[in-house]
């Protein structure tokens, strides 16, 4: 069964969630998982893409954009239309980082699924209503709260 965490931090910008989004893809890739961004549109998807190649000067974090050249060579793509190549997804150590404010119907396809929550009201009502989804479904859940960055 698909195990999901809620990473709940205290800030309320987009530009927190995607760097927090980026060192969690870091740590992911690191702990051996090949990873899935879903973002919710094609500019969040192209913002994420930019972001993953300067958050950390001295990191590297293989990725790419479902649909180019790259994706099928990389361990972590970015997308936002639909679940990335089947074959990837079937994959025991492939997760998901949901930055789209809904579930995506595919979503137990990964043995592993990642939410970010922050302080926006946009996204608490958004992922509120992930978590009560989740949940409802029979998923196990685990919250990290997380300290404020300073």
């Amino acid at each position: 069964m698909t195990q999901i965490d809620f990473y709940i931090l205290p800030d309320t910008t987009l530009d927190a969630r995607l760097g927090f989004a980026c060192r969690l893809a870091e740590t992911i890739h690191r702990k051996g998982f090949r990873l899935h961004l879903h973002a919710e549109d094609e500019a969040m998807a192209k913002l994420i893409d930019e972001r993953l190649w300067t958050f950390k000067p001295e990191s590297y974090l293989p990725h790419a954009l479902v649909g180019s050249e790259m994706a099928a060579t990389v361990p972590v793509t970015i997308g936002w239309q639909g679940p990335p190549d089947p074959a990837r997804e079937m994959d025991p150590d492939m997760a998901m980082l949901n930055l789209h404010p809904e579930i995506p119907e595919w979503f137990s396809r990964f043995s592993r699924v990642a939410e970010i929550i922050n302080q926006h009201q946009d996204v608490l009502t958004a992922k509120r209503e992930c978590w009560r989804v989740y949940k409802q479904r029979g998923y196990p859940v685990t919250p990290h709260h997380l300290p404020a960055q300073g």
